[in-house]
């Protein structure tokens, strides 16, 4: 990449009053997060959900509250126990930086 480039994006970037990082899953994973998209992954955070033969975005749906609400809940239940105890890798520090 050109310099001037590169130099014309950290004056941009200096004079911005905020900025806004966008990651998959992969910077998660990383910090031992499963991988909700990656069926695999999935499964082995919730094995009553691979019984009940769902998918991850049909759990993770308005729907999915109403016609199943003791599935929906554990599984967003867990999902916040699991953020919460999560330490995070050196990537996320040098993000808020």
């Amino acid at each position: 990449m050109p310099a001037d480039l590169v130099a014309s994006a950290v004056a941009a970037l200096a004079r911005a009053d905020a900025l806004l990082v966008t990651a998959g899953a992969g910077l998660g994973v990383d910090s031992g997060l499963p991988d909700f998209r990656g069926t695999d992954g999935f499964w082995r955070a919730y094995p009553a959900l691979r019984h009940e033969r769902f998918e991850f975005h049909e759990i993770a749906s308005p729907q999915a509250f109403r016609a199943h609400p003791q599935l929906a809940w554990g599984f967003y239940g867990h999902r916040l126990s699991l953020y919460r105890s999560t330490v995070p890798h050196a990537g996320f520090a040098i993000l808020r930086r």
